[in-house]
């Protein structure tokens, strides 16, 4: 692992699920589930690698594609209630990730997610982790063009007032990692999530992306950015 250079970052940029929050198993068993309760037979690794990292316009083009035929119009009502009841089985941030948090003091930081801002804002409430974002939350919701196109990063860097290429960006998927690295940010491939069995089997395929740096842990994530100041 390499260090980072001595320039400390201006700002953290923090993907949400699979980096905040350990949620990516249950979102992509419920995905599987609705998908096959609606007639459109799918399993949890099928999800996993067609829709991990895309906002919800891109996921359901990929299942358009897929099946040759829309959605049922109560789709995803029908989905997100199925999701809830998967999430309140029990839920929970990423191992490390409100320790790394607490490290951080002043240091600017946002939120740039493939997913909706009524779920993040409940999902912080429920790890009590609000308070370390305020309003630099940026959801998908009203873009149509997510990741892995930059623009939800590049309005994060904008919304806190630092260059994107003075920000570090935190993304465990492959889309989101492309985000970042389009809009020129330094990347840590964060490989510390429930979803990833194979650690440095993940951080490889990321550092093939582009990424700069891979961190299996927040530990490793804290001596990334810490060391650097």
């Amino acid at each position: 692992m390499k260090n980072m250079s001595s320039t400390p970052p201006a700002a953290i940029i923090f993907d949400f699920d699979g980096v905040v929050a350990d949620s990516e198993v249950r979102a992509n068993l419920s995905l599987a589930e609705s998908l096959t309760a609606a007639g459109m037979p799918a399993t949890y690794d099928e999800c996993l690698r067609d829709y991990y990292g895309h906002n919800w316009q891109e996921t359901e083009r990929r299942i358009v594609a897929r099946y040759g035929r829309a959605l049922p119009a109560d789709f995803r009502e029908t989905h997100r209630t199925r999701a809830r009841a998967r999430y309140m089985e029990g839920f929970d941030a990423v191992p490390g990730a409100a320790a790394f948090l607490d490290t951080l003091g002043p240091l600017p930081r946002a939120i740039a997610s493939s997913s909706r801002a009524e779920y993040i804002g409940w999902a912080l409430a429920l790890f009590g982790l609000g308070h370390h974002f305020g309003a630099h939350v940026y959801s998908a919701d009203g873009w149509d063009r997510g990741k892995p196109h930059p623009d939800i990063y590049l309005a994060a860097a904008k919304g806190l007032g630092v260059d994107p290429a003075a920000c570090l960006a935190i993304e465990d998927s492959p889309t989101g990692a492309q985000a970042a690295i389009a809009a020129g940010m330094t990347v840590v491939g964060f490989c510390g999530a429930g979803h990833i069995v194979d650690r440095a089997g993940h951080g490889a395929m990321l550092r093939e992306i582009g990424v700069h740096h891979v961190a299996l842990t927040f530990d490793e994530a804290t001596a990334l950015t810490l060391n650097a100041k």
